[in-house]
């Protein structure tokens, strides 16, 4: 539980990058995917994005230094 203090603190950017990067991945393939009618690829990308984003709010500055 030692991480769940991080989650309010500034992301570093990096991680923000890549969570970003993530979310938006995951977004066009949602999109893609439901305009193709592959709900099970939608679902998944979308879960994935959003849980990938939720994730890296969990890194913080002190992180780093470890």
């Amino acid at each position: 539980m030692k991480h769940v203090k991080h989650y309010y603190k500034p992301t570093p950017v990096r991680w923000r990058k890549l969570g970003d990067a993530l979310l938006g991945i995951s977004t066009t393939i949602t999109g893609f995917a439901i305009y193709e009618e592959v709900k099970w690829l939608a679902i998944s990308a979308l879960a994935l994005g959003v849980i990938g984003k939720f994730l890296t709010n969990f890194f913080s500055e002190t992180d780093q230094a470890a």
